[in-house]
This record gives C-alpha cells, structure tokens and sequence, in this order.
C-alpha cells in the first residue's frame, strides 16, 4: 500500500506496520530540518593567476559557478542552472590566465561563461577543463566508456585533438596541470594492469611525446604542480605509507621525497618565490593548513583542523582557503602573514550560524581482530544526568574516505532532539596511513562490518547510552555497511537500519554500475570472476533471512554509481521471503546523493520519523 506522495517521489512503500509520526514528541528546541537543507555549500575554490580574483562552486538546487573578487565583499553568480553535482564527483571550475572566462565541466560537456557577464556557451563533449593559456584547453573525453584521455581544443573552434601521441591505450589520463610557458604538461596516469598504481607522465604539447617520469607498482603518485619557474614537479605519492609530498626533475632527474610528517598532503600550491609550499596535511579526521619549505622539508602549521582546503596563495603573500569545523558550514578565509584570520565568504544562514553546535569527543575502540578504530562521538548536550539515549552509528560512504571533522548539520539536528551519534572510519578508511586504508582490500563487507558491530559493543560501555537502543545508518558504502550489520549480526545489536543509495550485491552491483565505480571495486577487490568467494562473503543479499529489525531504503533513480536495481534487488529478496518489515522509497529526480532541496528535506524527514518511531 503506498501513501499518498509529493511529485518528487516515484516509489514510497512498506511492508509490515510503517513508521508513525511521534504525537509525544516536540520539535527540537533550536535547530529545524528546513535550515539544515537551506545551507548551502561553498566548495571547488581556485584562485587565478592575479592572485585577486577566485572562482567557485556554491551548492544548493544547483551547483552553480560563483567569481569572488577579494577587494569586494558580494561574489557574483555566474551561472544559472548548473547541474546539481556531488562535491566528490564534480570538476573544478578555471579561470582563464588574463581572467575574462571561466572554463567547468557540465552534464558532460565543457563550457566557457565570461566574467564580465554573459550567457555560457557549450564547447564540446568532455570535462576537467584546464587552461593552455587564453585560447585553448586541455580537457578530458570518454572513449567508448572504457577509457579517458586528454585532448587539446581551441575555445575558437573547438575540436578535439588527443594531446598524447604513442603512450599506452590501457589506462587513463587524468589531472592536467600546464607548465608556466605552457610547452608541456604533466598529468596523471591511471595503469589498467594495476588500478591501485598510478603514475606522473609529462607530454610536449607539440608533439604529443610522453615520458613517465613517476611510478611505483601498487602505489598511486597524483596531483602534480608546476613549480613558478617551471624547474620542478611537486606531487603526493603513497609510496612511504602516507600521501607525503615530493619533488621531481621534468625530465625524471632529482627525484626526492620532500615531506615525512605521516600524514596526507593535498592541495599544493607553490609560492611566487618557488621557496614555499602551501598546502593542507590530513591525520585521523582533521586537517591543517601548513606550508612547506622547499630546501628542506620542513612543515610549519598555519591553522589547525577541523578541515581546510583548496588553499592559494594571494598577490600580498596571505592564504585563501577553505574552511569547515563542527560549528561552521563551509565557508571561505583569509590566513594573513602575522597569524591573523578573516572570514571572506561564509553563506550558512543565521539560523544555523547561531544555533548551539555539539562538540564531537575523540574516541578509539578495539575491533574484535585488536584493530584501532577512530570515531567522532557526539553526547547530545540536554542528555539528563540520570538517563541514558539512543544513539545512531553513522560510517561514511567511499570506502576510500573518512567521516572528519567537519559541518554536519544532519547530525547536530537529531542531537537537539536528543540523540548520541557516532560517526566511525572503520578499516579502509583515508587519513590512517597506506596499511589501514588497504585493510578492507579483498574483504569488502566482513573486517569492515566488525568494525560497524564493535562501535556498538564500544557503546554500550558508556553510562549514557541506552545499548539497546542503537541505530546504524549510513550512504553509498555507509548503507551497504548498516545493511550487513543487520544482517551478519546474530546478537542483533541495532535496533533499526537505514540504506540509502547503496549495495546489496557487490557481484551485481559490478556488472550495473559506472566506470569509475567499477574500476574502484576492481582496486581492491578485483574481477568477480577472480575472487568469487570474496564478493559473495560480501553480498548480503544471500542472507537477508537474518535480518529481525526494520528498515529504512531509500534510492535515487538517477544514480549511475549504485545502480537503484540495488535497492529493487534488496527489496524483491525481502519480500520472497515475507515476515520483514521495511520502507521502500525512490526519488526520481535524484542521482547518488539527494542533493535537491525537496527530496532531501523528504528523506530526512522520513528518517526522522523512523527514528522516533523505533529508538525514542
């Protein structure tokens, strides 16, 4: 039987007795749903060559292009109706070198938009757009979708021209970055033979001719940056057992590891001078923004984490980056040289800037093979001395990524109603070095599900917490996570489940989803048909029998990266076998994120209710 829907969703259905609204329970005291969705993200900063004027993306029903000028207070908006995107999935928006366009990616072609005003125009299919001086771009084009190369087009007429001539067809070509006489570029080389390994090759523009100058099997090399004079690479590779920052020789010579800090180094960006790094260095969930002295290594904390990135150098010498901590929605800032801080573009509105924000506490629990995993754990502040709460376990989607310390709104909201929430990185997680991030590789859906099961028995450790009163729920890889440890659990832990827009079956999840998504299973798991016993280890769907608690599914029919026959096939298999209780929705508008402001206030209102109705 299906309620009666708003236009927004295809598919709301239920088995068993759904969940109902609590008429005992108020709204929470300072904090509503509709401001949480309201807040819009500020994201993908770059700033041009005149060290004055940033380009960005701001994210709400649309991930539009926005130009800051620093000596102005109010950026300008230029575009209209840009594809919403997922700030994971999006490319970065460029600003030409004399300033007077701005080059991004969108829904699969490659445009240009003037600064001064103006309509876009539509350039070619293709996407990640880098600037070869005013008039052309390097680019990025799908082959046949099993491949992505580069290519050179002049903005003019713009035709496609491959830009590497003579290099091997099986991998791809990734992260362009130009030279200052703009004679050759480097880029990253994704080998097909070994997905975990990637390389740095430079190209004479040219001639096309290609020489690797960069790469170790099993290790990935990325994000090379052109020093000012053209002399040196800077670069992350993996090698050490962190994303440590190197340099290198364009001709290959000189090779040297520049950082050993044991921590993950992104977003270089060279000083005027060729002296200086800046950049940001990720540990355990945070990270700080910090430059590097180039002669010797050394790494000098500007600010410290929650969460900076996309830092740039300014024409005075300042820093522009961006921010986010557990009280602040993205936003952008200004690090001056005398240590000073000023807050430069900060959209949240005042509702949410002036509501209280919990605090997350550091936490570490031991996972049943004496693994140490790390979480934020969030106490909700008006808990009663003399009463224990129910608390959501929420792991985070990739699984190549981390839950850190940063705005989640969502989070503080079910905290003002008075739930805990612990936000886990379970094994496979970023930001623990090279060995832990591998730990999950040829064990997708059985270390990491422990790990899910051990959050709760960590839990039920601590006097404020109602153990029997638990919730796991999560995204992407997060909801294939809270569908295992319901089904894989046979002391029944959680009480209730949440699966939004993931997995059930990782061997039929293989043959429906998107390029990159497959070739992310193969990295660490490889070819179903190498390692059939891993993939249906973990594949829950063969044993959803187990399963004793109710649950939330929710799937956006756009989504190319868990393909919606997931939840269709978790849904079928649940009703075969009759006796479960469940909630089935799907979002026609939506791709792998609910990122439009009507079905993203729906689900969350839903999940409220579940919620309530089952844990409160």
């Amino acid at each position: 039987m299906a309620e009666t829907n708003p236009m927004w969703i295809a598919t709301d259905v239920f088995e068993g007795i759904p969940s109902q609204v609590r008429k005992d329970l108020s709204s929470p005291p300072y904090w509503r749903l509709e401001s949480v969705v309201a807040t819009e993200r500020a994201r993908s900063l770059l700033l041009g060559d005149d060290g004055q004027t940033a380009v960005f993306i701001q994210d709400r029903d649309t991930s539009d292009i926005w130009l800051l000028d620093l000596d102005e207070p109010t950026p300008r908006r230029l575009t209209t109706g840009r594809v919403p995107s997922p700030f994971w999935e999006d490319t970065q928006p460029v600003l030409s070198p004399d300033g007077s366009q701005v080059a991004y990616g969108d829904d699969g072609a490659v445009w240009v938009v003037p600064t001064a005003g103006g309509p876009a125009r539509r350039l070619v299919e293709g996407g990640a757009p880098v600037w070869l001086g005013d008039d052309r771009l390097i680019i990025s084009v799908e082959r046949d979708d099993k491949t992505t190369r580069l290519a050179v087009i002049d903005v003019a007429d713009p035709f496609p021209r491959r830009l590497t001539v003579g290099c091997s067809d099986y991998g791809d070509e990734w992260g362009a970055g130009v030279s200052p006489d703009c004679s050759t570029v480097a880029y990253v080389f994704w080998v097909r033979e070994d997905l975990r390994e990637s390389q740095i090759c430079v190209v004479d523009v040219d001639s096309g001719a290609v020489k690797t100058i960069s790469g170790v099997a099993e290790m990935a090399d990325r994000f090379p940056c052109w020093s000012p004079d053209g002399d040196w690479i800077a670069f992350v590779s993996e090698r050490s057992g962190w994303y440590e920052v190197h340099l290198i020789r364009p001709d290959g010579c000189d090779a040297r590891q520049l950082t050993s800090d044991l921590g993950d180094f992104g977003g270089i960006d060279w000083n005027a001078d060729g002296l200086r790094l800046v950049a940001t260095r990720s540990r355990r969930g945070r990270s700080d923004l910090v430059t590097i002295d180039v002669a010797t290594g050394a790494v000098s904390e500007l600010a410290g984490g929650g969460t900076w990135g996309s830092p740039h150098w300014t024409a005075d010498g300042s820093i522009l980056a961006e921010y986010t901590d557990y009280a602040t929605p993205s936003e952008f800032r200004i690090v001056h040289p005398n240590g000073d801080i000023d807050q430069v573009h900060a959209p949240a509105p005042r509702a949410i800037s002036a509501a209280p924000h919990t605090e997350p506490e550091d936490i570490t629990y031991t996972s049943f093979d004496g693994t140490e995993i790390h979480g934020f754990l969030y106490r909700p502040a008006g808990a009663a001395a003399d009463a224990t709460v129910p608390v959501i376990v929420y792991p985070h989607g990739g699984p190549t990524s981390l839950y850190c310390e940063e705005w989640d709104g969502h989070a503080q909201y079910f905290l003002d109603k008075g739930y805990g929430w612990l936000a886990i990185n379970f094994r496979g997680s970023s930001n623990y070095g090279r060995d832990f991030e591998r730990l999950n590789h040829n064990d997708w859906g059985v270390g990491d599900t422990k790990d899910c099961l051990a959050a709760a028995d960590y839990l039920r450790t601590l006097d404020w917490v109602d153990g029997q009163r638990l919730g796991i729920f999560g995204a992407s890889y997060g909801s294939y996570m809270s569908l295992l440890a319901v089904t894989d659990d046979p002391e029944h832990r959680y009480r209730l489940g949440v699966c939004k827009y993931g997995d059930c079956d990782i061997v039929s999840s293989w043959a429906q989803g998107d390029r990159e998504g497959v070739q992310d299973l193969e990295r660490m798991m490889g070819p179903p048909s190498s390692n059939r016993e891993a993939y249906r280890a973990g594949s829950p769907v063969h044993r959803l029998v187990n399963i004793e608690v109710p649950l939330l599914i929710a799937h956006g029919l756009e989504d190319i990266r868990v393909n919606p026959a997931q939840s269709e096939e978790l849904v079928a298999e649940l009703r075969r076998l009759g006796g479960k209780t469940f909630e089935y929705i799907t979002y026609p508008t939506e791709g792998h994120g609910l990122l439009r402001h009507d079905p993203q206030l729906h689900f969350y209102r839903r999940l409220e209710r579940f919620f309530d109705w089952y844990l409160m």
